[in-house]
């Protein structure tokens, strides 16, 4: 049935429904006066219309007059963009949807877990793989990755935090040596590195990549080596070479590690013992390795961690060592990579100084209105050129990354303490060095300042996971892009306080320019960590 609603000499016809409530009545004046349903009266024939009443009691007319009486407000616009639900995004874009992503319940002494799937949703390309068909899901592997896929699905969806008990489940039976109890009967602290180590190796083998041959993983974070050995007893004697994929980078730490590039190089560039074929007794052998292709993400394990015969049991280095936000790896490249990568090395530095100028031009660093727009369009514009050039060499990227994620540990033994995972989490257009960061404790999701986690990110590491940066640029800020756009500057941190240290991490490196910030103060929580770092690819 239509009324006529009169208001401030207007009318205006609305259909009524006897059978819905007066709220809704109320709302269909609302959308069309303005008026706000807390300041509306609706005068009717016996009385005011209340909230409670029955529209049915009522004996309306067609065209019946219906006074409606308060101050109007903006008429309400339909949104620019329509609403969409959860349940029909896929993947990728449901997890960009949640502002914060939910946390995951400890099931006691499963922090380590926790954290490790924390880092590994903040990588958007597993969760879109994991929806295709899987190979052999049958097999413990299979199963341990179709947990994965649930627990990441109901990470991406869920309000509230998840129970991961069949991935805890899976995972144990996989690899029983997670379901090792204490001397008190408790289920045992674990290694991160570990957990991640056992989870990337299952969906390796699952997850069939693009060519339904190749893995998915390999192409995702799979590093190829190319590794010589030179007899240094006998130069005559043949060198040796071969080409392995591994999919992650050891830093080793010694008494004269100080910064993780170091100790990358360290450990890729070993002396060894072994024999020697041309004079038929033991020699010495250069066993040194370097990087033929780059990885979309790279990990890089800082190791902390070894076997004390003496007390018989695992000792934790102390040292720190410290690394920066971003990380150009082209003293880890072969000649022959290297000199493919220079010219977008060069062109995504270049790039990011132009924008950072662009930032210092804008008002105090903030893009806003117009300018939005613009600076988009010059992205656009950028993102068009590095594609051009890499489209004539046969690698892309430029050899840069940027941290986008890690796990910290609580504790001087890898026996006990506590995980935490963080990731970054990226709004469009942000100023450099303003991005603030998720950090998960269990079941618990809060944010940190930039400043905060550059200081935390000063303290000794033990895993570091880098995404290398592509020579196709974003156009946008997003940690979620994760394309490898190379771009970096400088992170000068400060040392890091007396008290933090004690340390392991596993980091991931990803493409993102960032400001020169010095760190002074270290946030209370920053203390005594072991840490797994997640690096990947985003251009700010």
């Amino acid at each position: 049935m239509r009324v006529q609603v009169k208001h401030t000499g207007n009318l205006y016809a609305i259909n009524v429904d006897v059978s819905r409530s007066a709220t809704d009545f109320k709302q269909a004046i609302y959308q069309a006066t303005g008026v706000p349903i807390e300041r509306m009266k609706i005068m009717l024939k016996g009385g005011m219309l209340k909230d409670s009443a029955n529209l049915s009691s009522f004996d309306w007319k067609e065209d019946q007059i219906v006074t409606v009486v308060g101050s109007a407000g903006p008429i309400p616009q339909a949104p620019a963009i329509p609403a969409q639900f959860l349940e029909d995004m896929d993947s990728i874009t449901s997890a960009q949807g949640l502002s914060d992503p939910v946390g995951l319940y400890n099931l006691g002494q499963t922090c380590y877990l926790n954290s490790t799937m924390q880092m590994l949703r903040s990588i958007p390309q597993i969760p879109a793989a994991l929806d295709g068909a899987l190979k052999n899901p049958t097999s413990a592997e299979g199963r341990l990755t179709s947990s994965v896929k649930g627990t990441l699905r109901s990470m991406s969806k869920d309000a509230v935090p998840v129970l991961p008990m069949d991935l805890l489940s899976t995972l144990r039976v996989l690899a029983p040596q997670f379901a090792e109890r204490d001397a008190r009967g408790q289920y045992a602290q674990q290694d991160a590195d570990e957990a991640w180590t056992q989870i990337i190796n299952s969906l390796r083998s699952s997850i069939p990549g693009e060519s339904g041959s190749s893995s998915f993983i390999d192409g995702l974070m799979g590093i190829q080596l190319r590794t010589s050995q030179k007899c240094l007893d006998n130069v005559e004697e043949t060198m040796t070479e071969r080409s392995e994929t591994v999919l992650k980078l050891e830093c080793n730490i010694s008494v004269t590690t100080n910064f993780l590039l170091s100790g990358i190089q360290e450990s890729l560039s070993q002396q060894v013992e072994k024999s020697s074929p041309s004079l038929g007794r033991s020699a010495s052998y250069l066993h040194q390795s370097r990087m033929a292709q780059l990885p979309q993400y790279l990990s890089v394990h800082m190791v902390r961690f070894y076997w004390r015969r003496d007390i018989q049991k695992k000792a934790k280095i102390m040292r720190k060592v410290k690394f920066p936000l971003q990380l150009d790896v082209s003293d880890l490249m072969t000649d022959e990579l290297q000199k493919i990568t220079r010219a977008d090395n060069i062109a995504v530095k270049r790039i990011s100084a132009a924008r950072e100028d662009r930032r210092r031009n804008a008002n105090k660093g903030v893009i806003k209105g117009n300018q939005q727009d613009e600076e988009l369009e010059l992205r656009r514009q950028e993102h068009e050129q590095m594609a051009s050039s890499s489209a004539k060499t046969e690698v892309s990227g430029s050899g840069i990354y940027e941290l986008c994620g890690m796990v910290t540990h609580k504790g001087a033994s890898a026996d006990s303490g506590h995980y935490m995972g963080w990731t970054r989490k990226d709004e469009p257009l942000a100023p450099l060095n303003t991005e603030m960061w998720l950090k998960f404790d269990d079941d618990k999701v809060s944010t940190v300042s930039a400043v905060e986690f550059a200081i935390l990110s000063s303290l000794n590491p033990t895993i570091l996971h880098i995404h290398n940066h592509n020579s196709t640029l974003p156009t946008t800020n997003h940690s979620q892009v994760f394309t490898m756009d190379a771009f970096t500057a400088t992170l000068n941190i400060s040392e890091a306080p007396v008290d933090a240290e004690n340390h392991r991490s596993m980091w991931t490196y990803g493409c993102v320019v960032a400001q020169s910030t010095p760190v002074t103060e270290a946030p209370k929580d920053a203390e005594n960590h072991r840490s797994m770092w997640t690096y990947g690819c985003v251009v700010a």
